[in-house]
């Protein structure tokens, strides 16, 4: 087992190391000087980073797309709210996941630098589709609007970031990644095949929003979840407020959130909730006496963790889990899962009573 985990070690090493030595090469080659080259090798080094960072969180079992984009899609100074984003769940094989992200690295490098992003009111719009039949087939479209005039005319001479994202989808059989100059700006259309993968999730034929998705799905669930309370309980203050965002957009009501062990075990002492999303580990503290809580009163929860499941308290291990980090539609799907059970709630184990 040590012999097979040092190859497949010394083997993702030396491809990482092969691909950072790429990555200087041709960024060299495009530089105009040492100070336009450093910022964008290590902007794309950094791109890389990430997206190993979301591989890891997987085990390297694959990307998630919509976590892939908001790794490496950003408006320098906030105003996220100029880029809008639409489409379902889809999990990248772990190479095309790494392609994907150098490619969403480069579009978003050159709205910041050149397109929409550099100007004051300019918006990107980032929708994606998979047309399942004959094979599954991933449908990319970026489209920016409101950006300089003189970027809606074609350059001379394509430059590295166009070239790297047309070569990157033609190596991939099938794939493809087209770039058109409209009058409000540029258009990009990409498609790229994906290779069967059974730990895809199931995919939508047009393009939904995660929220949107989320919200089909739970008002499909036999019960519907419109209104019922949910406690949070997680010690990330922002990740607290994200989750709280995303479950009150999709009608649910919020107690809390609360990221301290003995508030969160006065709050289900009052049990004035229909489940509670748990952070699998609070500032160090193990959560198994809050788990075996809810347990007693039959009150449904889900982990929340950017662990695996391996680090989930061991009388639980069959619970409900979100993974960090995680997407609105990820996370309304658990929760819809979680309160659906709230007539069988996980028995505690023998040890655990104990």
């Amino acid at each position: 087992m040590q012999r097979l985990l040092l190859g497949e070690l010394n083997h993702r090493v030396k491809n990482t190391l092969a691909t950072v030595q790429a990555i200087a090469s041709q960024t060299l080659r495009t530089a105009k000087s040492p100070a336009e080259f450093v910022p964008s090798f290590l902007g794309r080094v950094q791109a890389l980073a990430g997206a190993h960072s979301i591989l890891t969180e997987s085990s390297w079992q694959g990307a998630e797309l919509g976590a892939l984009i908001r790794s490496q899609v950003s408006v320098e100074g906030g105003q996220e709210d100029r880029i809008t984003c639409s489409g379902p769940d889809i999990l990248l094989p772990s190479q095309l996941g790494l392609q994907l992200a150098l490619v969403l690295h480069e579009l978003g490098t050159n709205a910041r630098k050149h397109g929409a992003l550099s100007s004051p009111r300019g918006r990107v719009s980032l929708a994606w589709w998979v047309y399942s039949k004959p094979v599954p087939v991933l449908h990319l479209k970026w489209t920016e609007t409101g950006g300089p005039p003189i970027y809606v005319e074609a350059p001379p001479q394509p430059g590295f970031g166009t070239t790297l994202i047309e070569r990157s989808m033609q190596s991939i059989e099938g794939g493809e990644a087209h770039m058109r100059f409209e009058a409000d700006g540029v258009t990009w259309n990409i498609r790229l095949p994906l290779a069967a993968n059974p730990a895809a999730p199931i995919v939508a034929d047009k393009p939904l929003s995660a929220v949107q998705q989320a919200v089909l799905d739970a008002k499909a669930d036999r019960t519907g979840r419109t209104g019922q309370r949910i406690l949070i309980v997680e010690d990330e203050t922002l990740v607290a407020m994200d989750m709280a965002g995303m479950l009150t957009d999709a009608g649910f009501e919020i107690i809390g959130p609360t990221g301290i062990f003995d508030e969160a075990m006065r709050l289900v002492a009052r049990a004035d909730f229909d489940g509670v999303l748990l952070d699998a580990n609070l500032g160090g503290k193990r959560v198994d006496e809050l788990a075996a809580a809810l347990t007693r009163r039959n009150i449904p929860f889900a982990f929340v963790t950017g662990y695996g499941r391996d680090s989930l308290p061991q009388a639980f291990a069959s619970a409900p889990m979100v993974a960090k980090p995680f997407n609105a539609s990820a996370l309304l799907r658990v929760t819809t899962q979680m309160l659906s059970r709230s007539e069988d709630a996980i028995p505690i184990r023998r040890e655990e009573r104990a």
